[in-house]
Protein backbone atom coordinates (compact mmCIF):
# COMPACT_ATOMS: atom_id res chain seq x y z
CA UNK A 1 0.00 0.00 0.00
CA UNK A 2 1.16 3.51 -1.07
CA UNK A 3 1.18 6.81 1.29
CA UNK A 4 -1.27 8.18 -0.86
CA UNK A 5 -3.96 5.19 -0.81
CA UNK A 6 -3.39 3.98 2.92
CA UNK A 7 -6.29 4.34 5.16
CA UNK A 8 -5.65 7.13 7.79
CA UNK A 9 -5.45 6.41 10.87
CA UNK A 10 -7.17 9.03 13.74
CA UNK A 11 -6.98 9.15 17.03
CA UNK A 12 -9.56 10.89 19.42
CA UNK A 13 -8.53 11.99 22.69
CA UNK A 14 -11.49 12.27 25.47
CA UNK A 15 -12.20 11.72 28.70
CA UNK A 16 -15.94 11.93 27.89
CA UNK A 17 -17.33 8.52 25.90
CA UNK A 18 -20.54 10.25 25.12
CA UNK A 19 -17.99 12.79 22.71
CA UNK A 20 -15.80 9.96 22.08
CA UNK A 21 -18.75 8.13 20.14
CA UNK A 22 -20.54 11.69 18.92
CA UNK A 23 -16.84 11.43 17.12
CA UNK A 24 -16.97 8.04 15.96
CA UNK A 25 -20.54 8.50 14.60
CA UNK A 26 -19.89 11.63 12.46
CA UNK A 27 -16.03 10.26 11.29
CA UNK A 28 -16.94 6.94 10.43
CA UNK A 29 -18.00 7.14 6.79
CA UNK A 30 -15.26 8.35 6.26
CA UNK A 31 -13.63 5.41 5.91
CA UNK A 32 -10.88 6.19 8.60
CA UNK A 33 -9.00 4.04 11.21
CA UNK A 34 -10.54 5.01 14.22
CA UNK A 35 -8.70 4.85 17.47
CA UNK A 36 -9.19 6.18 20.81
CA UNK A 37 -7.81 7.57 24.14
CA UNK A 38 -9.69 8.12 26.96
CA UNK A 39 -7.12 10.79 28.71
CA UNK A 40 -3.99 12.71 27.40
CA UNK A 41 -1.33 10.14 29.59
CA UNK A 42 -3.17 7.08 28.04
CA UNK A 43 -2.56 8.46 24.46
CA UNK A 44 0.92 9.46 25.15
CA UNK A 45 1.68 6.42 26.72
CA UNK A 46 0.29 4.56 23.25
CA UNK A 47 1.88 6.30 20.45
CA UNK A 48 4.11 4.24 19.40
CA UNK A 49 1.56 1.02 19.15
CA UNK A 50 -1.18 3.34 17.89
CA UNK A 51 0.61 5.41 14.75
CA UNK A 52 -1.57 7.94 14.49
CA UNK A 53 -1.88 10.35 11.08
CA UNK A 54 -3.75 12.72 13.02
CA UNK A 55 -5.02 13.46 16.46
CA UNK A 56 -8.44 14.76 17.30
CA UNK A 57 -8.26 16.04 21.09
CA UNK A 58 -10.48 17.87 23.61
CA UNK A 59 -8.98 20.05 25.70
CA UNK A 60 -10.45 20.14 28.91
CA UNK A 61 -9.89 16.98 30.27
CA UNK A 62 -8.94 16.15 34.16
CA UNK A 63 -5.09 15.52 35.06
CA UNK A 64 -3.06 16.07 32.39
CA UNK A 65 -5.56 18.97 29.82
CA UNK A 66 -5.06 19.06 25.89
CA UNK A 67 -2.30 22.24 25.77
CA UNK A 68 -0.05 20.26 28.16
CA UNK A 69 -0.56 17.05 26.25
CA UNK A 70 -0.04 18.38 22.62
CA UNK A 71 2.78 20.30 24.30
CA UNK A 72 4.10 17.02 25.37
CA UNK A 73 3.91 15.17 22.52
CA UNK A 74 5.69 18.28 20.46
CA UNK A 75 8.38 17.74 22.30
CA UNK A 76 8.88 13.97 21.06
CA UNK A 77 11.14 13.25 17.98
CA UNK A 78 9.39 10.53 16.92
CA UNK A 79 5.99 11.88 17.31
CA UNK A 80 5.98 15.66 16.39
CA UNK A 81 5.24 15.63 13.11
CA UNK A 82 1.93 14.53 13.74
CA UNK A 83 -0.96 17.42 13.33
CA UNK A 84 -3.30 17.83 16.70
CA UNK A 85 -6.48 19.32 16.19
CA UNK A 86 -8.10 20.83 19.89
CA UNK A 87 -10.89 20.25 20.45
CA UNK A 88 -12.60 23.45 22.85
CA UNK A 89 -15.52 25.13 24.21
CA UNK A 90 -12.88 27.53 24.75
CA UNK A 91 -13.30 30.68 22.60
CA UNK A 92 -10.65 33.81 24.20
CA UNK A 93 -7.59 35.44 22.82
CA UNK A 94 -5.47 33.44 25.66
CA UNK A 95 -6.87 30.33 24.94
CA UNK A 96 -5.98 30.15 21.05
CA UNK A 97 -2.46 31.61 22.12
CA UNK A 98 -2.36 28.77 24.75
CA UNK A 99 -3.15 26.37 22.11
CA UNK A 100 -0.48 27.98 19.29
CA UNK A 101 2.75 27.77 22.06
CA UNK A 102 1.39 23.97 22.77
CA UNK A 103 1.94 23.16 19.08
CA UNK A 104 -1.38 22.37 17.92
CA UNK A 105 -1.85 22.48 14.19
CA UNK A 106 -5.46 23.33 14.28
CA UNK A 107 -8.62 24.55 16.11
CA UNK A 108 -12.29 23.73 16.29
CA UNK A 109 -14.79 25.36 18.28
CA UNK A 110 -17.66 23.78 20.14
CA UNK A 111 -20.05 23.66 18.90
CA UNK A 112 -19.26 22.92 15.34
CA UNK A 113 -20.59 21.26 12.47
CA UNK A 114 -20.20 18.26 11.18
CA UNK A 115 -18.62 19.48 7.59
CA UNK A 116 -16.38 22.21 9.19
CA UNK A 117 -14.60 19.22 11.57
CA UNK A 118 -14.19 16.76 8.14
CA UNK A 119 -12.94 19.46 6.17
CA UNK A 120 -10.56 20.65 8.82
CA UNK A 121 -9.12 16.84 9.67
CA UNK A 122 -8.76 16.61 5.75
CA UNK A 123 -6.77 19.44 5.51
CA UNK A 124 -4.24 18.24 8.37
CA UNK A 125 -4.33 14.82 6.91
CA UNK A 126 -3.36 16.36 3.18
CA UNK A 127 -0.22 18.40 5.04
CA UNK A 128 0.90 14.51 7.10
CA UNK A 129 0.55 13.08 3.47
CA UNK A 130 3.04 15.69 2.56
CA UNK A 131 5.53 15.20 5.31
CA UNK A 132 5.32 11.62 4.84
CA UNK A 133 5.98 11.55 1.06
CA UNK A 134 8.79 13.76 2.07
CA UNK A 135 10.25 11.89 4.11
CA UNK A 136 9.96 8.46 1.98
CA UNK A 137 11.73 10.70 -0.86
CA UNK A 138 14.69 11.36 1.56
CA UNK A 139 14.78 8.01 2.62
CA UNK A 140 14.96 6.73 -0.62
CA UNK A 141 17.38 9.08 -1.84
CA UNK A 142 19.70 8.39 0.91
CA UNK A 143 19.74 5.01 0.39
CA UNK A 144 20.51 5.39 -3.22
CA UNK A 145 23.52 7.45 -2.21
CA UNK A 146 24.59 5.05 0.38
CA UNK A 147 24.39 2.15 -2.44
CA UNK A 148 26.33 4.44 -5.16
CA UNK A 149 28.94 5.13 -2.68
CA UNK A 150 29.52 1.37 -1.42
CA UNK A 151 29.93 0.44 -4.58
CA UNK A 152 32.78 3.00 -5.73
CA UNK A 153 34.65 2.17 -2.71
CA UNK A 154 35.51 -0.89 -4.15
CA UNK A 155 37.12 -0.57 -7.97
CA UNK A 156 38.68 2.74 -6.21
CA UNK A 157 40.38 0.44 -3.83
CA UNK A 158 41.18 -1.78 -6.63
CA UNK A 159 42.79 1.17 -8.26
CA UNK A 160 44.84 2.27 -5.45
CA UNK A 161 46.16 -1.59 -5.22
CA UNK A 162 47.40 -1.59 -8.51
CA UNK A 163 49.41 1.37 -8.32
CA UNK A 164 51.10 0.14 -5.00
CA UNK A 165 51.57 -3.43 -7.51
CA UNK A 166 53.03 -1.02 -9.75
CA UNK A 167 55.67 0.89 -7.78
CA UNK A 168 56.85 -2.49 -6.35
CA UNK A 169 57.84 -3.99 -9.67
CA UNK A 170 60.58 -1.21 -10.15
CA UNK A 171 61.81 -0.32 -13.36
CA UNK A 172 59.79 2.82 -13.28
CA UNK A 173 61.78 6.31 -14.16
CA UNK A 174 61.38 9.03 -11.58
CA UNK A 175 58.48 11.12 -13.47
CA UNK A 176 56.40 7.63 -13.82
CA UNK A 177 56.55 7.48 -10.11
CA UNK A 178 56.11 10.91 -9.50
CA UNK A 179 52.24 10.28 -11.60
CA UNK A 180 51.99 7.52 -9.79
CA UNK A 181 52.29 9.20 -6.47
CA UNK A 182 49.68 11.84 -7.46
CA UNK A 183 47.49 9.55 -8.79
CA UNK A 184 47.67 7.58 -5.87
CA UNK A 185 46.69 10.43 -3.56
CA UNK A 186 44.05 12.07 -5.94
CA UNK A 187 42.31 7.95 -5.59
CA UNK A 188 42.86 8.23 -1.51
CA UNK A 189 41.15 11.86 -1.32
CA UNK A 190 37.93 10.67 -3.32
CA UNK A 191 38.56 7.28 -1.08
CA UNK A 192 38.31 9.72 2.13
CA UNK A 193 35.43 12.09 0.65
CA UNK A 194 33.46 8.73 0.50
CA UNK A 195 34.06 7.93 4.48
CA UNK A 196 33.11 11.72 4.79
CA UNK A 197 29.67 11.18 3.50
CA UNK A 198 28.61 7.91 4.93
CA UNK A 199 29.96 8.87 8.70
CA UNK A 200 28.03 12.08 7.89
CA UNK A 201 24.64 9.98 7.14
CA UNK A 202 25.47 8.22 10.05
CA UNK A 203 26.00 10.93 12.33
CA UNK A 204 23.06 12.48 11.24
CA UNK A 205 21.12 9.52 12.31
CA UNK A 206 22.34 8.92 15.57
CA UNK A 207 24.53 9.87 18.27
CA UNK A 208 28.32 8.67 17.67
CA UNK A 209 29.83 6.23 19.59
CA UNK A 210 32.81 7.11 21.08
CA UNK A 211 35.28 4.68 21.73
CA UNK A 212 37.38 6.73 23.95
CA UNK A 213 41.09 6.73 25.42
CA UNK A 214 44.07 9.09 26.05
CA UNK A 215 44.43 11.65 23.92
CA UNK A 216 48.05 10.76 22.59
CA UNK A 217 49.55 13.79 20.06
CA UNK A 218 52.80 11.75 19.07
CA UNK A 219 50.89 9.87 17.90
CA UNK A 220 48.41 11.66 16.19
CA UNK A 221 51.12 13.70 15.10
CA UNK A 222 52.53 11.06 13.07
CA UNK A 223 49.83 9.73 11.64
CA UNK A 224 48.75 13.34 10.32
CA UNK A 225 52.48 13.43 8.53
CA UNK A 226 52.30 10.29 7.13
CA UNK A 227 48.44 11.30 5.50
CA UNK A 228 49.30 14.63 4.27
CA UNK A 229 53.05 14.09 3.07
CA UNK A 230 51.85 13.62 -0.46
CA UNK A 231 49.39 16.52 -0.35
CA UNK A 232 52.38 18.57 0.96
CA UNK A 233 54.84 17.72 -1.84
CA UNK A 234 52.31 18.07 -4.61
CA UNK A 235 51.12 21.73 -3.13
CA UNK A 236 54.78 22.81 -2.44
CA UNK A 237 53.43 23.26 1.24
CA UNK A 238 55.88 23.69 4.01
CA UNK A 239 54.00 22.39 7.55
CA UNK A 240 55.00 23.41 10.84
CA UNK A 241 54.19 21.63 13.90
CA UNK A 242 54.04 22.78 17.45
CA UNK A 243 53.16 20.03 19.91
CA UNK A 244 52.10 20.34 23.48
CA UNK A 245 55.05 21.05 26.98
CA UNK A 246 53.79 17.37 27.75
CA UNK A 247 53.05 14.31 25.59
CA UNK A 248 50.06 13.18 27.91
CA UNK A 249 47.00 15.15 28.54
CA UNK A 250 43.85 14.06 30.87
CA UNK A 251 41.34 14.43 27.59
CA UNK A 252 39.80 11.45 26.05
CA UNK A 253 38.65 11.16 22.54
CA UNK A 254 38.10 8.75 20.51
CA UNK A 255 41.34 8.22 18.28
CA UNK A 256 39.96 6.98 14.63
CA UNK A 257 37.45 9.79 14.62
CA UNK A 258 39.06 12.34 15.94
CA UNK A 259 42.53 12.06 13.80
CA UNK A 260 40.37 12.02 10.74
CA UNK A 261 39.09 14.96 11.95
CA UNK A 262 42.44 16.32 12.14
CA UNK A 263 43.65 14.58 8.68
CA UNK A 264 40.50 16.80 6.85
CA UNK A 265 41.43 20.09 8.72
CA UNK A 266 44.55 19.49 7.85
CA UNK A 267 43.66 19.40 4.23
CA UNK A 268 41.45 21.69 3.56
CA UNK A 269 43.95 23.96 5.33
CA UNK A 270 46.78 22.91 2.75
CA UNK A 271 44.50 23.00 -0.36
CA UNK A 272 43.17 26.52 0.61
CA UNK A 273 46.85 28.12 0.69
CA UNK A 274 49.27 29.38 -1.75
CA UNK A 275 52.06 27.29 -3.27
CA UNK A 276 55.34 27.83 -0.84
CA UNK A 277 53.93 28.81 1.85
CA UNK A 278 53.48 26.83 5.47
CA UNK A 279 50.36 25.46 7.13
CA UNK A 280 51.04 25.31 11.27
CA UNK A 281 49.59 22.64 13.49
CA UNK A 282 49.89 24.16 17.41
CA UNK A 283 48.89 22.00 20.51
CA UNK A 284 48.25 24.59 22.84
CA UNK A 285 48.00 23.69 26.58
CA UNK A 286 47.75 25.96 29.40
CA UNK A 287 51.37 26.51 30.08
CA UNK A 288 52.10 27.30 26.36
CA UNK A 289 49.03 29.50 26.57
CA UNK A 290 47.72 30.73 29.37
CA UNK A 291 45.46 32.99 27.87
CA UNK A 292 42.98 30.11 26.99
CA UNK A 293 39.47 30.26 28.52
CA UNK A 294 38.92 28.20 32.03
CA UNK A 295 37.21 25.65 30.59
CA UNK A 296 39.45 24.45 28.09
CA UNK A 297 42.38 22.21 28.51
CA UNK A 298 43.78 21.96 24.34
CA UNK A 299 43.87 24.12 21.82
CA UNK A 300 44.40 22.70 18.37
CA UNK A 301 45.17 25.55 16.22
CA UNK A 302 45.99 25.42 12.13
CA UNK A 303 46.94 28.29 10.58
CA UNK A 304 47.64 29.04 7.09
CA UNK A 305 47.98 31.95 4.73
CA UNK A 306 44.90 31.45 2.71
CA UNK A 307 42.76 33.85 2.02
CA UNK A 308 40.37 35.72 4.53
CA UNK A 309 36.73 34.69 5.18
CA UNK A 310 33.72 37.22 5.30
CA UNK A 311 32.17 37.51 8.38
CA UNK A 312 28.88 35.40 7.76
CA UNK A 313 30.71 32.63 6.33
CA UNK A 314 33.01 31.78 8.93
CA UNK A 315 30.23 29.93 10.49
CA UNK A 316 28.42 28.57 7.27
CA UNK A 317 31.78 27.26 6.53
CA UNK A 318 31.14 23.92 8.74
CA UNK A 319 27.78 23.63 7.69
CA UNK A 320 27.28 20.70 5.60
CA UNK A 321 24.09 22.67 3.47
CA UNK A 322 25.58 26.17 3.48
CA UNK A 323 28.42 24.25 1.74
CA UNK A 324 26.79 23.83 -1.37
CA UNK A 325 24.88 27.62 -1.66
CA UNK A 326 28.87 28.61 -0.80
CA UNK A 327 30.60 26.38 -3.67
CA UNK A 328 27.58 28.05 -5.63
CA UNK A 329 29.08 31.34 -5.33
CA UNK A 330 32.50 30.00 -6.10
CA UNK A 331 34.16 29.56 -2.38
CA UNK A 332 37.18 28.01 -3.12
CA UNK A 333 38.13 24.95 -1.40
CA UNK A 334 35.02 24.30 0.60
CA UNK A 335 33.98 20.99 0.63
CA UNK A 336 31.94 18.34 3.67
CA UNK A 337 35.13 17.78 5.71
CA UNK A 338 34.89 20.68 7.87
CA UNK A 339 31.19 19.58 8.47
CA UNK A 340 32.35 16.25 9.58
CA UNK A 341 35.11 17.71 11.46
CA UNK A 342 32.24 19.72 13.66
CA UNK A 343 30.29 16.81 14.48
CA UNK A 344 33.30 15.19 16.00
CA UNK A 345 34.67 17.85 17.98
CA UNK A 346 31.15 18.46 19.26
CA UNK A 347 30.44 15.05 20.02
CA UNK A 348 33.53 15.51 22.32
CA UNK A 349 31.80 18.32 24.12
CA UNK A 350 34.14 20.45 22.24
CA UNK A 351 33.98 23.51 19.55
CA UNK A 352 35.20 24.12 16.04
CA UNK A 353 35.83 27.73 14.79
CA UNK A 354 37.64 30.20 12.44
CA UNK A 355 39.01 33.43 12.26
CA UNK A 356 41.04 35.61 9.89
CA UNK A 357 44.33 36.37 11.09
CA UNK A 358 46.66 39.31 10.08
CA UNK A 359 47.83 40.13 7.38
CA UNK A 360 46.22 37.10 5.15
CA UNK A 361 45.14 33.53 6.65
CA UNK A 362 43.10 31.14 8.63
CA UNK A 363 43.38 29.91 12.03
CA UNK A 364 41.04 27.34 12.29
CA UNK A 365 40.91 26.35 16.13
CA UNK A 366 39.17 23.10 17.83
CA UNK A 367 39.00 23.61 21.65
CA UNK A 368 38.59 20.87 24.07
CA UNK A 369 37.13 20.55 27.70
Amino acid sequence: MTISTKVARVLIVDDDPLARETLEALLRREGYNLLFAASGADAIENLGQLTPDIILMDVMMPGMNGFETCRRIKQMADFRHIPIILVTALDSTADFVAGLDSGADEFITKPFSSPELRARIRSMLRVKRQYDELQYTLQTRDLLSNMIVHDMRNPLAAVMLYIQLLKRRGNLQPEQERYLDMIFNEAHHVSSFLEDILLLNKLDKEPIPLARGPLDVERIVNGIRQKIAGLLSARSVQLKIIEPSTKSTAIEVDGVLFQRALENLMAHAIKSTPAQSTVELAFLDRSSAPELPDNVKLRIAVTNAAAHLREDDQERIFDKFAVLTMKEEGQPHVGLGLAYCRMVVEAHGGRISVSNVTPQGLQFAIDLP
